[in-house]
């Protein structure tokens, strides 16, 4: 979603909310597609930024280091009688047009809430440590950002007379997730979530992301996929030949020749023009221009349009043509296609490196807990290229991170929340069926009070954006079974 309120996101690095935005002139990221939406600073004024005092490590009694975690205020619909929603941060910066638009104002409105936004640490301008070195990244990780929202929820009740208020979370995305988990970890803190677009179960290897991209396009047109496979091949075995890196480079208008010397050279060049396509499906026609996105006039329907123009020449001309009309859309000079800038990038641990926007941070957090790794691993998908082990070495490549340490990582985060079966009350997961994320989401109902709201033919986060006369009427009708849910819950 987009906040960061969908994350972000969840390569480019992408991820709100996780929320997940193409960064033009910034290195190309793993994980929540388009990790970092735009930051709309005309709402600074409206919405000022707020500080909050947090504890560098909620987990160790004797280490008093804090920080200033920023969060948002909007008390515009605020009844004595109300609750107080929580909107969660994800792995990008938390973008004050949150607190002007989106589906939970409009819940808010209904019910009188307090409305707060709290920014995740280490994003945005939340900043614990002096750089993003990894001995400071332990510090990120879910479970202290659960904690940071616990003491965030405890101090403000305390001290803004909000101890007897019913307090509801929100997220999409990984932020959906932590809106589950916090509902789950701190169930006196917390009466109910909504989890929209949620990746509840951890996993290293995700090949049904792209299965899912396949089907979504094949949704579409059912010969889309078919074509973007057949340009796909035809591109890797170019690769194969150095004869023809001249005439790539041109077609795709790359920053420098093209240099394929190493495996994840052309691993990473043909993840970079697959997420031409990831990104598209994971938001296609998502009401994201509120928040400052571009590109939302991109759909699958464009893509499959320019895919099927015989015009243009073989499926290769128009995988060309697609990357193009990206590099137009988002005002890209040219495409940098090098593995070793985007190492040199996201191995950068200054506050001022191209990778601090959110990168060199959530790619650690999917090293040591998460995995999601979009890997071409699956033979139903249209990519070829990018292995598992190609996303995995990246991690001892930037974080020392070893693949066995991985593997342990994920397994001790469906450990800690429970992954798919996760064990509470009172969270509601909505999920859109051509979103890749709802692969490892919650999309039927676990319980009565534990309910999925899969909605057909939307994407990521799609029921959190603002509503418009044009959006199918099955996300109309999720909106309005949400806000049921929460009257009900509202009520106990």
């Amino acid at each position: 979603m987009a906040f960061q309120a969908c994350g972000f996101p969840l390569r480019q690095l992408t991820l709100f909310f996780l929320f997940s935005i193409l960064i033009v002139g910034e290195a190309h990221y793993k994980g929540f597609r388009k990790f970092k939406p735009v930051q709309d600073t005309r709402l600074g004024d409206v919405f000022e930024e707020q500080w909050f005092i947090q504890k560098l490590d909620h987990f160790n009694g004797a280490d008093s280091r804090k920080w200033k975690q920023r969060f948002f205020v909007n008390d515009a619909f605020f009844k004595p009688d109300g609750p107080v929603f929580l909107m969660i941060g994800g792995e990008g910066p938390a973008n004050p047009a949150w607190m002007q638009s989106g589906t939970w104002l409009t819940y808010a409105e209904k019910v009188g809430a307090l409305c707060l936004m709290l920014e995740h640490r280490f994003y945005g301008k939340s900043h614990p440590t002096t750089d993003l070195s990894t001995d400071n990244l332990r510090f990120l990780s879910s479970r202290q950002a659960l904690a940071d929202l616990a003491h965030f929820r405890t101090v403000m009740a305390e001290t803004q007379g909000l101890s007897n208020k019913k307090w509801v979370a929100f997220g999409g995305s990984y932020p959906g997730s932590l809106a589950a988990w916090f509902r789950l970890k701190y169930p006196h803190l917390v009466h109910a979530s909504v989890a929209t677009s949620a990746p509840v179960h951890a996993s290293v290897n995700f090949p049904e992301y792209l299965e899912v991209v396949w089907r979504s396009l094949a949704s579409q047109n059912a010969e889309c996929p078919l074509l973007v496979k057949k340009a796909s091949d035809t591109l890797l075995e170019r690769l194969k030949d150095p004869k023809t890196y001249d005439n790539i480079t041109k077609d795709f208008n790359l920053c420098s020749k093209l240099q394929i010397q190493t495996v994840r050279d052309s691993a990473y060049f043909l993840e970079t023009l697959a997420g031409n396509f990831m990104d598209v499906v994971q938001y296609n026609e998502d009401n994201r221009a509120f928040e400052g996105a571009v590109g939302t006039n991109i759909t699958i329907k464009v893509l499959c349009s320019v895919m099927g123009d015989t015009s243009l020449g073989d499926p290769y001309a128009r995988y060309v043509a697609v990357a193009r009309l990206m590099m137009d859309t988002f005002s890209m000079k040219c495409l940098d296609a090098s593995f070793d800038n985007y190492l040199r990038d996201m191995s950068n641990a200054s506050w001022d490196g191209t990778a601090a926007g959110g990168g060199r941070q959530w790619v650690y957090q999917t090293c040591t807990e998460f995995g999601f790794y979009q890997s071409t691993d699956s033979p139903n998908q249209p990519f070829t290229g990018f292995p598992l082990v190609y996303h995995v070495n990246q991690c001892a490549d930037f974080y020392n991170v070893s693949a066995e340490q991985v593997a342990e990582a994920v397994a001790q985060t469906n450990e800690y929340y429970g992954g798919y079966d996760i064990c509470s009350t009172r969270i509601v997961f909505p999920n859109g069926s051509i979103d890749p994320w709802h692969a490892l989401g919650i999309t039927q109902d676990i319980k009565p009070d534990l309910p999925a709201v899969f909605i057909k033919g939307t994407a990521h986060c799609a029921n959190m954006y603002p509503a418009r006369a044009e959006d199918l009427p099955q996300l109309a009708l999720a909106r309005d079974h949400v806000f049921l849910l929460l009257q009900q819950w509202l009520k106990e």
